[in-house]
């Protein structure tokens, strides 16, 4: 197969692990930084162009694409890969879906509606409304979300009543949207990074903050080890990778008192901390799942929204 990974730089582990398994299993693969990419739009020809430097443009041809698309760059490298589409090249991730998961409202209104456990969270527009915002949330502590973050950023604890109402006001001063969401205590500073593909979670991490910090991400100096899923969890898992759409998805899970539940479903989750907690060549598995999904055709659009 032709494999077109779409990444700003072939460096990221990430990136470099999937090109190694992809040649491992005898692919011919290239890294495509989609802000270099131009395309023609087109009824009866639609196409992607790489401007590989001032001289060099090539047509980009492909059986299968694996979108690793950073979030400063969602809109741009959404358009690219609904090119591809257009023009009936598999993506194990479809534009349609990354969209869905990089808005956080947007994706917990899907969630909700197909009633995927999360943590209570509410939304509102006018400064008036902050004290109902507050409690309808279970009052402080409680975290607040900017609708565009990704990892860890733009996420805040608010451990009291007025700090939630200082962070509200300056998120509603600077014009940012953002969300309000219930703190769960008992997690402990630890949340399960399930790393699904297709219907199966072929690897799961927990991961654990550092002392004073309330956010477990690993580059924020937290620490990760292997942790056995529970049914329901695996089955959460799942069900929020299939809501949001997405084949290929790192779905975060907190362990609360009343169950178990998704706090974000990333569409590019990064390898390198999945693959060293568990000792999995999780590069292989999504390398061999395309090879068995792009069979069956390019993917039709999944989930609602």
């Amino acid at each position: 197969m032709r494999i077109g990974i779409l990444s700003r730089s072939r460096n990221l582990y990430s990136t470099r692990r999937l090109v190694e398994a992809a040649k491992e299993r005898d692919h011919e693969v290239r890294v495509i930084d989609v802000l270099k990419c131009y395309m023609n739009i087109t009824a009866n020809n639609p196409a992607v162009y790489y401007q590989r430097n001032a001289e060099l443009v090539e047509e980009l041809k492909f059986d299968a694409v694996i979108p690793r698309i950073g979030s400063s760059i969602t809109t741009y490298g959404c358009a690219v890969l609904r090119q591809f589409e257009v023009g009936h090249v598999y993506s194990i991730n479809e534009s349609i879906a990354i969209n869905r998961s990089r808005d956080k409202l947007r994706a917990h209104q899907l969630l909700a509606r197909k009633g995927i456990g999360q943590p209570v969270t509410s939304y509102a527009h006018s400064a008036q409304a902050t004290d109902k915002l507050i409690e309808s949330v279970g009052g402080a502590p409680l975290i607040l979300k900017l609708t565009a973050s990704t990892h860890g950023e733009g996420v805040l604890l608010a451990e009291t009543k007025k700090a939630a109402e200082a962070l509200i006001n300056a998120f509603r001063g600077i014009g940012s949207d953002f969300l309000v969401q219930e703190f769960i205590k008992e997690a402990g500073g630890s949340d399960i990074r399930c790393f699904v593909v297709g219907k199966t979670v072929i690897a799961a991490m927990q991961r654990t903050a550092v002392t004073g910090e309330y956010r477990s991400n690993l580059h924020r100096g937290g620490t990760a080890q292997v942790i056995k899923l529970r049914p329901g969890e695996r089955a959460l898992a799942v069900r929020a990778a299939q809501v949001m759409g997405l084949d290929l998805a790192g779905v975060d899970i907190l362990r609360s008192s009343h169950g178990p539940l998704v706090i974000e479903v990333n569409s590019s989750p990064g390898l390198e901390g999945i693959e060293t907690a568990t000792g999995k060549n999780v590069a292989d598995k999504i390398i061999e799942y395309i090879e068995k999904d792009s069979k069956l055709g390019p993917n039709k659009p999944k989930g609602k929204g």
